[in-house]
């Protein structure tokens, strides 16, 4: 015969193993969802300007060779130089695999459908000029719709943020008024007066444009070096800045605002401009996507340590499930002697000296002792 005495306890240890699991699971599935939901956002939203870089990379020769194709027509050139149709052609190689996600599908087809008319625009050249205007202010709309759209515009990192704009909108707007600062110097100084006076002010426009496009490209950069991480990009951007500076200064001084162009040294200074533009785009357009990589690889670290997290406290739960809080429990037998038992463990009883001197006969062999059951109960 065995009683239990620890039954009840086990039980209770038990439930309380499986009230601290839910207590434990619970939070971290929570908190493991939100990270998990954190890291997937920002990794799409990464991808996301990743694919905004690629298509901003593909208008940065489409706005070059618009400044070309301006001057060629102001110069009576009627065919359209070959880097436009190549250019046209990248960027709507982009679009065809970009432009849904992107939302620029009509912005470009619109776009590309004024470039088509370009070459029937003839007549005056303030007329020819200012269809290629209205072109390349669609072109930097077509920026803007891809920095908006790709999410570039918000990016959280100080270095993104000013490349991004230096790359959208610093560049393409210095190329664009760049070469109308380089047409129109032509235009006034072999104008007639009406044209003249109807061109000069847009001439002045095009000039403090040119300056404050270049000084804010500056600036951009320069804010760029100094709050980023990457190891190439003030050396790479140093040399590129200062090619693409230069030129503009020559151009400034062949267009020789207030006097007489200098048509030699315009050409030569739009020519270095191009190939300065061209570098220099490249080099924005590389960092941008090295930093956006980093970016990448280190959400896949956050990924990769999410995981481990969320597999370790799984394992941790399945351990108290299955082990006990505080070790097996244990059972206490008390053992219940018998009734013969007790009988067995009492032995004969000596006489009494006390009793036998009184005259008190002692029991003979066999005979049953009086005092036993008595003495048997005092156990008891």
């Amino acid at each position: 015969m065995a009683v239990s005495v620890d039954n009840r306890r086990t039980r209770t240890r038990t439930a309380l193993a499986a009230v601290l699991t839910v207590l434990i699971l619970v939070p971290a599935t929570i908190l493991f969802a939100s990270v998990w939901g954190t890291i997937s956002d920002k990794r799409d939203s990464t991808e996301l300007e990743k694919r905004g870089v690629e298509y901003i990379s593909a208008l940065a020769p489409l706005v070059s060779a618009l400044a070309e194709a301006q001057s060629s027509a102001l110069a009576g050139v009627t065919a359209a130089p070959g880097s436009l149709g190549a250019a046209v052609n990248g960027v709507a190689a982009v679009d065809q695999r970009l432009g849904i996600e992107l939302n620029t599908r009509e912005r470009w087809t619109g776009l590309r459908a004024k470039i088509d008319q370009l070459a029937k625009a003839t007549g005056n050249p303030v007329t020819v000029f200012e269809a290629h205007v209205e072109v390349t202010d669609l072109a930097l709309a077509l920026y803007s719709s891809v920095r908006n759209n790709s999410e570039l515009v918000r990016d959280p990192d100080n270095d993104l943020s000013h490349l991004q704009q230096a790359l959208g909108v610093d560049l393409p707007e210095a190329v664009v008024q760049v070469s109308r600062m380089g047409d129109l110097s032509q235009l006034v100084a072999t104008a007639d007066a009406k044209v003249r006076a109807q061109l000069t002010p847009q001439f002045g426009a095009a000039v403090e444009s040119v300056n404050s496009a270049v000084g804010d490209l500056t600036d951009n950069l320069q804010a760029a070096v100094d709050d980023t991480n990457s190891v190439t990009l003030s050396g790479n951007l140093v040399s590129g800045l200062d090619s693409f500076r230069r030129g503009v200064e020559s151009l400034t001084r062949g267009a020789n605002p207030g006097g007489t162009p200098n048509t030699a040294t315009m050409a030569t200074a739009q020519s270095q401009l191009q190939t300065s533009l061209s570098n220099l785009s490249g080099i924005v357009s590389r960092e941008m996507t090295s930093l956006l990589d980093e970016r990448l690889d280190g959400l896949d670290t956050d990924t990769i340590v999410a995981l481990v997290s969320a597999t370790a406290a799984v394992l941790l739960v399945a351990a108290a499930m299955v082990t006990p809080l505080t070790g097996t429990g244990r059972r206490i037998f008390v053992p219940v002697p018998s009734e013969a038992t007790r009988d067995l463990n009492v032995g004969p009883t000596a006489p009494d000296p006390g009793r036998a001197e009184a005259g008190t006969r002692a029991p003979a062999y066999g005979e049953a002792n009086p005092t036993r059951r008595e003495q048997t109960g005092a156990l008891r």
